[in-house]
């Protein structure tokens, strides 16, 4: 089955933590502490969520 990079429904913020853990076959957990860790160590991970929120269609759409 093909698989598509969608925002999840099961959302805390955006939804784009859980679509890539779906995307992935992940727990979302694991993404989001990753995501975490990029925005307290690298201070990019805030900024580049707020790109991928705009980029990544979300799970309702078309």
């Amino acid at each position: 089955m093909y698989k598509r990079l969608r925002r999840s429904p099961y959302k805390k913020i955006g939804g784009v933590c859980g679509g890539i853990a779906e995307f992935f076959d992940l727990d979302p957990t694991i993404i989001r502490l990753l995501w975490i860790a990029a925005v307290l160590f690298f201070g990019s991970g805030f900024f580049f969520y707020i790109i991928c929120w705009i980029v990544i269609p979300d799970s309702n759409s078309y």
